[in-house]
């Protein structure tokens, strides 16, 4: 896609209909060459959106928490782009959770965007397509886009490279706080939230996390953003005011100190990065039609080459 089309769509896109967005992202999604001209246009009408993550252990209540933000955001006036990363069909490659079984009371809502993306087998959670997403949508006038991630354990920290903030959630009889806190995903936390606060052993989860941040505090020296803790019961939209003054004020702080344009500047980093890596790969993977690269695996396995000085040889061909 190019020229009087592209043209068309970015435009629909820019204001904000849900048609034109939706195929951005699917072109983004299926690594269409007309990806990098898309990028081209949209970024200098990007940089407005908030980018919040959510994420937290499975059965947690991601998705019912994200509904309830999405409902107090919407009440203050936001518009709010929703980015689901799902895990990917084993068959198509597509989300196994549609966005049509998701939230459902938003579905008709035009201030409101959902879409559901296949973490493709990502580590981490997240499809390499995401930030494209989410330039996406910010360029489409959204104020907030959320990213709600699939509970994977250690690797869902990569949501923290995407996000300007973000919200780590826990429930009580969800697993015990000390093991989420080992698999290092309490640590990227901008702000817990408790849900299903109403259960037995809230109490004993809103210990546990003020005695790691406390601990963390004194390891750390000097960091003077204090995570809250807040209580929720998403179910029954409990809280929501709660979390919406928490992530305001960690906005209101990330911007006082310059942490906003750190984090932001750390993310196109990463997504430069990312890009770079992913075409050299794609040039290893075509050159010669990968003759070379087997002829050189071929050389490794008869001990003729070690590794190392094949992978020196395979780069030097790249320079060529």
């Amino acid at each position: 896609m190019a020229g009087p089309d592209l043209d068309e769509l970015v435009g629909r896109a820019r204001e904000g209909r849900p048609r034109a967005v939706a195929r951005l992202i699917s072109l983004v999604e299926d690594a269409s060459p007309a990806v990098a001209e898309v990028a081209r246009r949209l970024t200098p009408h990007t940089g407005h959106a908030r980018v919040i993550g959510l994420t937290g252990p499975p059965g947690v209540g991601k998705s019912t928490s994200t509904s309830m933000l999405l409902t107090a955001l919407r009440a203050a006036g936001q518009r709010v782009g929703v980015l689901a990363i799902d895990p990917s069909s084993p068959f198509s490659g597509g989300a196994l959770l549609g966005d049509r079984i998701r939230m459902t009371e938003h579905a008709t809502d035009p201030g409101v965007f959902i879409r559901s993306m296949a973490t493709r087998g990502h580590l981490g959670g997240l499809s390499w397509a995401t930030p494209q997403a989410v330039r996406v949508l910010d360029a489409a006038g959204f104020d907030v886009v959320l990213i709600e991630t699939v509970g994977v354990g250690q690797s869902e920290v990569d949501v923290v490279k995407l996000a300007d903030t973000t919200v780590v959630l826990l429930a009580p009889g969800a697993g015990d706080g000390i093991q989420a806190a080992k698999a290092g995903v309490l640590e990227i936390a901008d702000v817990f939230v408790v849900n299903k606060s109403d259960r037995e052993g809230a109490e004993a989860t809103v210990h546990d996390l003020k005695q790691m941040i406390s601990l963390s505090r004194r390891e750390r020296r000097g960091a003077s953003w204090r995570q809250p803790i807040v209580r929720t019961v998403a179910s029954k939209a409990e809280g929501a005011e709660e979390v919406v003054e928490a992530l305001d004020a960690h906005h209101a702080w990330l911007t006082a100190h310059g942490e906003l344009t750190r984090r932001r500047t750390a993310r196109a980093r990463g997504e430069v990065e990312a890009i770079a890596l992913r075409r050299l790969h794609a040039e290893l993977t075509d050159l010669h039609h990968g003759d070379r690269l087997s002829e050189l695996a071929a050389r490794v396995v008869t001990r003729e080459l070690d590794p190392f000085t094949a992978a020196a040889e395979l780069v030097a061909d790249l320079k060529q």
